[in-house]
């Protein structure tokens, strides 16, 4: 439960530090007194976003603080699973920057708000007059029959396997249209494939040929250069050779008589023996180029073959050929693979699918077995805030094994009449906001009951009731706040007299400012607020009278 609520700096607040009852908290003010401003406070360290008008200050942070007592509600799982520090007082803050940037700390420890909010739904249920809209949604009729049920792990259970069967489901799905996308396109596939496969490509192939085509489409001009090069060399009547062997002979007559010229002679001499081979060499070369035109057909055309594929896949070059090559082997081998991965899949999501049935007719027994106990304790309740007449019914119908939910099998209906002899119908259809309210007073009493929910807030949630309805509908307050924390704002006398702490929500003047305060009234400041509900800001003698019997009433 919440112990004490610190604010600093939010709004029309400078300073504020409130310690609540274990029981039934009132909370009163004047309409516009800032009763909202501390139920806004408590959203923020619930895990509701900031916004920067929540400043008093601009010059400084705004920080809420919130002392909770965690003893005997079994929440330590969840801080060991969060890797939070758990302690029986656990503090939770709120910080907000001016730039509207927040941090949010249990025990501490920072947290995100996803987290703070999944916290925050274990410790404090806060019910608005506005909340009365949930009445009449599945979700949250489900939920209310789920916790008197106490299928709280069934339905765990059955929403994991729910998300399990669905991711599952989504795969499945995913893989059969991918593979019936490449059926449609296998044949075309497989023809390019084999068109690539049939052309035996190399990777340097391209390159080769081109250099071939370019010597057999100038093969005349290279054979003439080769046999003009041996007719210099070797072949003309006075030639390259034989004036080396001309100037050899002269050497050697000159190193008779000057033997230093031996050396030089000696370099003649292996430049005769190198040019003689090169002679043969350029001879056979020339022998060997032919003037073929049939090869240099077919090397056109094989280049014609490479040009027109790479043109057609939009590639530059034969590499990339090959690795389309690869490419298309590997999705046509594929296709077997996911053909297996398909059958796997289905048995798997089949089996899935009858433990997730399983599981939701499991939910479906449990919540209707709560039926009656609902239908019956919600009726009590109604007759006890007068509506003698008040009716619940709740309906249970199957969704249909195509039809699955995350919560579960069921589609719910709660119908609801407070008129003798007429038919219950749907909750939005026939009841009245005063109704509305009792009704949900009615199935919140039931739900604390059967929850651990250590702290619920009523936000003004009397609006359409009055008189005797409202000593009625403060006794199920007081009721209720016997097993758990209840924190009421409320603007009727009937009910605040029934608080076992009252606290008043004021405005004052400081420093030129505008502030919201709120303090805990003392017996005799009760009487006087009391009175001031009941007959304005200067009650009479029988208004302070009538004050004191209620308070009375509740001692």
């Amino acid at each position: 439960m919440l112990n004490r609520l610190s604010i600093s700096n939010y709004a029309l607040i400078n300073s504020l530090d409130i310690r609540f009852d274990s029981g039934l908290n009132i909370v009163t003010g004047e309409t516009g007194a800032g009763k909202s401003i501390i139920l806004g406070a408590l959203s923020l360290i619930l895990g509701q976003r900031a916004e920067r008008q929540y400043f008093f200050n601009e010059d400084r942070k705004c920080v809420i603080e919130g002392v909770f007592d965690l003893s005997g509600y079994t929440l330590q799982d969840f801080f060991v699973a969060e890797d939070l520090d758990y302690d029986p007082e656990t503090i939770i803050r709120r910080e907000i920057n001016s730039d509207g940037k927040s941090r949010a700390f249990v025990n501490d420890t920072p947290v995100t708000l996803q987290v703070l909010k999944a916290l925050a739904e274990k410790l404090i249920d806060i019910h608005s007059q506005h909340a009365t809209l949930q009445l009449n949604t599945p979700a949250f009729q489900l939920l209310v029959l789920d916790s008197v049920a106490q299928n709280q792990a069934l339905r765990q259970q059955y929403t994991h396997q729910f998300h399990v069967h669905r991711k599952a489901w989504a795969r499945l799905e995913a893989l059969r249209e991918a593979t019936q996308q490449a059926n449609a396109e296998a044949d075309y596939h497989q023809f390019l494939y084999d068109e690539l496969e049939a052309a035996r490509l190399e990777a340097d192939e391209q390159e080769r040929l081109e250099q071939e085509q370019r010597q057999l489409e100038h093969a005349e001009e290279i054979k003439r250069g080769l046999i003009n090069a041996l007719y210099a060399l070797r072949d003309q009547e006075i030639n390259a050779l034989g004036l080396l062997r001309e100037t050899q002979q002269q050497l050697q007559q000159a190193e008779r008589y000057l033997p230093a010229l031996g050396e030089q002679a000696a370099r003649l001499q292996s430049s005769l023996i190198d040019l003689k081979d090169l002679g043969e060499e350029l001879s056979r070369t020339e022998q060997e180029v032919l003037l073929d035109e049939g090869r240099l057909t077919e090397v056109n055309e094989r280049l014609s073959q490479l040009y027109a594929l790479q043109q057609k896949h939009h590639v530059s070059s034969v590499t990339e050929l090959i690795t389309l090559r690869e490419t298309l082997h590997g999705q046509l081998h594929a296709r077997s693979a996911d053909e297996a991965e398909i059958h796997r899949l289905t048995d798997e999501v089949a089996g899935l699918k009858a433990a997730l049935l399983k599981r939701a007719a499991e939910l479906s027994e449990a919540r209707k077995g709560a039926i009656p106990m609902v239908e019956k304790t919600v009726s009590e309740i109604l007759h006890t805030v007068g509506m003698p007449n008040g009716v619940l019914r709740i309906v249970l119908q199957p969704l249909g094994t195509e039809a699955m939910k995350e919560s579960g099998g069921d589609d719910i209906q709660f119908l609801f009449t407070s008129n003798k002899g007429q038919d219950p119908q749907p909750v939005g259809k026939v009841a009245s906001g005063g109704e509305l309210s009792r009704l949900m007073l009615a199935v919140k009493s039931l739900v604390a009951q059967t929850s651990a929910l250590p702290t619920i807030v009523f936000d003004e949630i009397d609006t359409g009731i009055s008189g005797e309805v409202a000593l009625r509908v403060g006794e199920i307050m007081e009721r209720l706040g016997g097993d758990m924390q209840v924190i009421a704002i409320t603007h009727l006398p009937q009910i605040a007299a029934r608080g076992r702490s009252h606290f008043k929500v004021y405005k004052a003047e400081s420093s030129g400012k505008t502030v919201t305060g709120m303090m805990p009234l003392q017996p005799a400041d009760r009487v006087l607020e009391i009175a001031q509900m009941l007959s304005g800001a200067e009650p009479g003698e029988a208004a302070m009278q009538h004050a004191a019997a209620l308070l009375n009433n509740q001692a």
